[in-house]
């Protein structure tokens, strides 16, 4: 068994395309391998900014042998009426390589046919490498790519070597302008080589001894956050590790070094957000924090080389951070004799979306919204006073000296700045949460002003362009609508907010005033309410939920989130007891029994005793004059469990009902007696579940 190994070297790749190339040359020659049957071992795919690498253990030097019966035309196609073969035949065997004498039949359920036996396999690994490399490499995709020179090849950045090995030899092939041979490169200042690697199983040896480069992604990180640990701990403090940044600082470097840098305590003044935000996405680099939770006085980065004089190196990025920290004070110090009016004059120039007003209308509206909220989702709950404060104050920060410097901050000096000024946690705390959750794994709010803020918030923005017919298509969403839906429903399900939804986005409708739409005010609602069932059907999906319990409980309705989520907890719970089948195949019989006869008129829901002649709908109506009040208790209730096990309590009259009486009796009046019964019945479980949409 052979050890290959490909090295794809090229100038710098950003840190972001790292963790996809690497995936995909995973996936790609998995696949390639298998497809060319070529048996191998554990595969290791590696990368640094300069070099991506592919190590493959155990590989057959040899194609594997494989023998397949092909089969052909049928017989009658294949042989004329005197028993020649016909074009149809020969053709078949030339396509694999065979004459006719080395065709028979095959006996199929479809008939007779004439077949092959083809033997494949065998070739020498090392030419099947050869083509399976360039198309692999060519083929990695990458958010963007160049051209340089005349070459046409197009990849991420241009290629400058490529090492191709099977044991000792090399694996022929040109990519673009490059040829690939044994010859690595190095770090540029402590290993530029070029260096020879005589064997594939030299390769990690030459790397790490010669070149002085760490290829592995986690050993880089490993010697990171060892080193910054190790030096945080002799400064007194703790590195304040950011798992994205890490991510990202690994994959800008081949040879890590920490560096623990200090700056000026008087910075100190200036918001933790702020200093990290200038550390951490200026400078990569981590902030320090004391045994009090508080920021020190020093930084974390990590260098790309070991350098001859460490203490000029450290001064340089002292130099270069003081600069941004200098900016960041002056924004604070700035910003802190601004009143909130000015800026929010301010605002009345600052456009939200085209034709949707400026970023002054929308504080009014969210202003208006979040009081309506208080007062009805939340009453008792919040102040609607401080939830309204908030809605209007909440894009104040935008036109700051610190946001337009720094943009991710906005929200969070929002709620700095607010209590810095006068006003009161509540509203503060709001402020810093608005934007909260900015993903579908991120934090939600943790205070129930800052999740109506945000609820409003995103509420408004989905009202407004649905209005203008701004409606996300295919992977296009610019407006972020979808992220937006996604906050809303985990922050009603999280905080227990039973909205009625369309009401929710009726009213931030209705904010807009008479603005000109490019939708109708009701076909605007009706396709904003279809695109969140959609979004919530996803999100249960996403978390494992039964794709066709969420469609039966989606199908009762959407009045509001948590209560759909309890019917759907409900039916997931009842959908794993022994009666759950039988008692499906029941309602979904009453359901499309009164789903065809609602399109002749309304159903009544009450039935005349004196009309009821069968024993079966005789003993049904008992069961239902005792058992209907007490599940409109228990839906008043919520119970929604104990409503479903009223299931198979009443299952098997409704079972008998059918069994033993005609329910479109050719009598109308009967007829409509029988679908009044069903219809009793069947609405009130409507009202939890579509059983329609459940197949058993």
């Amino acid at each position: 068994m052979a050890t290959f190994v490909l090295e794809i070297g090229s100038e710098e790749l950003p840190s972001r395309f790292l963790p996809v190339e690497e995936a995909e040359l995973a996936a790609r020659f998995r696949a390639a391998l298998d497809e060319a049957a070529v048996e191998h071992g554990e595969m290791r795919v590696m990368s640094t900014p300069r070099r991506a690498v592919v190590i493959i253990e155990n590989v057959n030097p040899v194609q594997q042998e494989r023998e397949e019966e092909i089969s052909g035309p049928p017989v009658r196609a294949a042989y004329d009426a005197a028993g020649n073969p016909t074009k149809a035949l020969e053709g078949f065997a030339r396509t694999h390589g065979l004459t006719v004498a080395d065709v028979y039949r095959i006996q199929t359920e479809k008939g007779e046919y004439v077949a092959v036996r083809k033997h494949t396999g065998g070739a020498a690994v090392r030419d099947l490498l050869a083509q399976i490399c360039p198309a692999v490499i060519t083929s990695l995709p990458f958010a963007k790519r160049m051209r340089w020179g005349a070459h046409t090849l197009a990849y991420a950045r241009p290629l400058r070597w490529i090492v191709a090995l099977l044991d000792e030899e090399v694996i022929p092939f040109s990519v673009g302008p490059v040829t690939s041979g044994r010859e690595t490169c190095g770090h540029r200042i402590h290993g530029p080589g070029p260096f020879s690697i005589a064997r594939a199983a030299d390769y990690l040896t030459v790397v790490a001894e010669k070149c002085a480069i760490t290829v592995d992604p986690a050993a880089r990180r490993e010697i990171i956050v060892k080193g910054g640990n190790e030096l945080a701990q002799a400064a007194g403090g703790k590195v304040l590790w950011r798992d994205g940044l890490l991510e990202e600082v690994q994959g800008l470097v081949e040879h890590p070094v920490p560096l623990l840098g200090d700056f000026d305590p008087a910075y100190l003044e200036v918001p933790a957000e702020v200093l990290l935000t200038s550390m951490e996405s200026h400078q990569k680099s981590f902030g320090i924090e004391g045994p009090d939770g508080k920021l020190m006085p020093h930084f974390l980065t990590v260098l790309n080389l070991t350098p001859q004089d460490m203490a000029v190196v450290k001064h340089g990025w002292e130099r270069v951070l003081r600069a941004r920290l200098e900016d960041a004070r002056f924004f604070w110090h700035q910003d802190l004799r601004e009143k909130l009016d000015t800026w929010l004059e301010k605002l009345e120039h600052v456009i939200f979306i085209a034709r949707l007003g400026s970023m002054a209308d929308k504080t009014r509206r969210l202003e208006s919204l979040c009081r309506w909220l208080a007062e009805t989702a939340a009453a008792g709950r919040v102040d609607a006073g401080d939830a309204a404060r908030a809605g209007r104050l909440s894009k104040a920060d935008l036109v700051s000296g610190m946001v337009g410097e720094f943009d991710t901050l906005q929200g969070i000096m929002g709620g700095i700045y607010a209590a810095r000024k006068g006003e009161n946690a509540v509203v503060a705390q709001a402020l810093r949460e608005q934007y909260l959750p900015a993903g579908p794994d991120s934090p939600l709010p943790s205070s129930l002003a800052g999740a109506l803020l945000s609820l409003a918030d995103k509420a408004d923005t989905l009202a407004g362009c649905f209005g203008l017919g701004m409606i996300p298509t295919g992977a296009a969403d610019p407006n972020g609508l979808r992220r937006c839906a996604l906050g809303i429903i985990r922050i009603m399900l999280e905080f227990d907010l039973r909205l009625d939804v369309r009401e929710l986005f009726a009213r931030a409708q209705e904010l807009y005033g008479d603005r000109q739409w490019k939708l109708g005010r009701e076909e605007a609602l009706d396709k904003l309410l279809e695109f969140f069932t959609a979004r919530l059907r996803n999100y249960w999906q996403s978390h494992g939920e039964d794709t066709l319990l969420v469609d039966a409980a989606l199908g009762a309705g959407l009045a509001d989130v948590p209560s759909c989520a309890a019917r759907l907890a409900a039916l997931r719970d009842f959908s794993r007891t022994a009666g759950y089948a039988a008692a499906v195949q029941t309602f979904k019989r009453v359901s499309n029994i009164l789903r065809k006869q609602a399109g002749d008129g309304a159903l009544e829901l009450v039935w005349e005793a004196s009309l009821l002649r069968e024993e079966p709908e005789k003993a049904l109506a008992a069961t239902l004059e005792e058992l209907l009040p007490r599940l409109d208790a228990l839906q008043e209730k919520g119970e929604h469990a104990a409503v479903l096990a009223a299931l198979e309590e009443v299952r098997p009259a409704v079972d008998a009902f059918f069994d033993g009486v005609m329910v479109m009796a050719e009598e109308a009046a009967l007829r409509k007696n029988r679908l009044a019964m069903l219809n009793a019945l069947g609405s009130r479980f409507a009202r939890l579940a579509d059983f329609a949409a459940l197949q058993i």
